[in-house]
């Protein structure tokens, strides 16, 4: 049966769905590192929030692990290259508290314009400071988003709603959907020097660490008011104090810190900060939500192969899941088939699309089959790190579709190029479901992937079936089935011999002695 680990606190309805599916599930919040790392080889998938650290350690230790589910959007507690590296798919739920999240910075927003912390805790201490809490309106200001994904045009939104007006800077934002939220898309200099209040709602990378620092604040307006509800680490924290001191930001609500559990920051105690203890995602629909949703997308990926929400592999769908999979074994197949011919290492690959298959999603038919072309050379490769283990390599990889009619409904050409040589092999499927090879190095040859299979490439010459024949009884190899084709009479032929045994070196040399023989290979499926 299969087995998921919960390692930190979700709801107990997640729990309910991964046994409804049929999925045996442990729910154990709160292991120390040592604890988890003792128990996580028993488990296909991990289901975790922030405070799991799954780390290439623990990912050693995970021999069976197959998923990793954050019930969030954000992963920086998982170290994604080990995860792919092994070949385990990581998901999260990135719009299962993008509300919240929004409404949170909004919050910031109004906390800081009217300092509603500081004049709470005035007011409760018994002192009535009427004029000392001068805030600002925020109708008419000059709103600036650092990032404007699925949080950030949240926040655009409500922003709008205010009659603040909207500047927003993301280099993966088109002009047209700017156009849609009603914001104008600029620079970062140019936000830097209009905007009145600057929200971060970008996640953290090389590039975006540290993109507010005093370089970046000697640009803005003086007054400035910077809300971070992101990631910690978007903003250099020592810097942010320093204009804090100075007077050049006018004020700053962080919920997210570089060192978390920020139980000392140098940002804390300054009167005009505001800080949470990251309650971006905190509330009961969005952790009802997220748990909900990482539940499902982990039993479809566990049940059917489904995959929603990844980082690191392609989606499919569960409509696709059922269409692809068949697809899916043939480009392994053929990949599998390449990677045993060929001789030092792929240099490129190229996967062509003809029929059905050309109507189909192409990533994840691509890195199946890239999964079968390194298998024979890679240890534990599947579609997950097969994409990067060949970009590793520095293997070109290309998909083409063709829109042209096939000689069968559906066709997958792969064609690996190694030492200047190249292999090509094209397979299809019958009644939709069962893979065959139709085509080896452009001569026609039907055969099934048989578990273990003789290939040859010889001369068509008479005698040589029956020479063939006759090296394999000698060696008490039994023929399961027999698959010729050849390219003209008296031309180069190739033979498909299935087996029902593994193929030793000593045959292979004999049949490699034979008369016309120019290539023999071993093959397994």
């Amino acid at each position: 049966m299969v087995k998921v680990l919960i390692s930190d606190k979700l709801s107990e309805q997640a729990v309910e769905i991964f046994r409804g599916r049929g999925i045996e599930v442990d729910f154990k919040p709160g292991l120390a590192p040592d604890e988890l790392k003792a128990i996580i080889g028993r488990y296909d998938g991990l289901a975790i929030r922030s405070a799991t650290k799954v780390t290439a350690d623990l990912l050693e230790a995970a021999e069976n692990l197959k998923v990793v589910g954050r019930a969030g959007i954000g992963v920086d507690n998982v170290d994604i290259p080990a995860a792919t590296g092994r070949g385990v798919v990581v998901m999260n739920t990135p719009f299962g508290n993008a509300v919240t999240t929004a409404e949170h910075a909004i919050a910031m927003m109004f906390a800081l314009a009217r300092q509603i912390p500081q004049a709470d805790a005035s007011t409760q201490a018994g002192k009535w400071e009427k004029s000392k809490f001068m805030g600002v309106e925020l109708t008419g200001k000059v709103l600036g988003l650092i990032g404007c994904g699925n949080i950030g045009s949240i926040v655009a939104d409500r922003a709008r709603g205010l009659r603040m007006r909207v500047l927003a800077y993301d280099p993966f934002l088109s002009e047209q959907r700017a156009t849609e939220l009603g914001v104008r898309k600029v620079e970062l200099d140019e936000l830097f020097a209009e905007a009145d209040v600057i929200t971060l709602h970008t996640p953290l990378t090389d590039a975006t660490r540290g993109v507010i620092d005093a370089a970046a604040i000697a640009k803005m307006k003086k007054g400035v008011r910077i809300i971070n509800c992101a990631r910690g680490g978007l903003v250099v924290e020592d810097d942010l104090r320093a204009a804090l001191d100075s007077g050049q930001v006018g004020g700053a609500a962080f919920d997210v810190f570089v060192t978390e559990p920020a139980k000392e920051n140098v940002l804390f105690g300054h009167p005009n900060v505001v800080c949470t203890p990251h309650l971006g995602a905190s509330t009961t629909e969005a952790q009802e939500k997220v748990a909900l949703q990482i539940a499902e997308q982990m039993s479809d990926y566990l049940l059917t192969g489904a995959v929603s929400n990844a980082v690191n592999v392609p989606s499919v769908t569960a409509e696709e899941a059922p269409i692809l999979k068949p697809y899916m074994k043939l480009a392994e197949l053929l990949g599998s088939f390449c990677g045993q011919m060929v001789e030092g290492p792929v240099e490129a690959v190229s996967i062509e699309l003809e029929g059905h298959a050309a109507e189909l999603n192409a990533e994840p038919i691509k890195a199946a089959g890239l999964a079968g072309l390194l298998r024979p050379q890679v240890d534990s490769v599947n579609m997950v790190n097969a994409p990067s283990m060949a970009h590793q390599r520095g293997i070109e990889v290309s998909v083409t579709r063709h829109d042209r009619e096939p000689d069968y409904q559906t066709l997958l050409r792969m064609t690996a190029r190694s030492q200047g040589r190249t292999r090509v092999l094209v397979g299809t499927l019958i009644g939709g479901s069962k893979p065959r090879l139709v085509e080896v190095q452009g001569i026609a040859v039907e055969a099934d992937f048989g578990q273990h299979m003789l290939y040859v490439r010889n001369y068509d010459k008479p005698g040589f079936i029956g020479a063939l024949g006759s090296a394999l009884g000698n060696h008490q190899v039994n023929i399961a089935t027999f698959h010729l084709g050849r390219r003209d009479v008296g031309g180069e032929a190739i033979a498909l011999v299935e087996v029902d045994q593994p193929i030793e070196d000593a045959l292979l040399a004999e049949v490699q002695a034979l008369p016309h023989v120019v290539r023999v290979n071993a093959l397994s499926f």
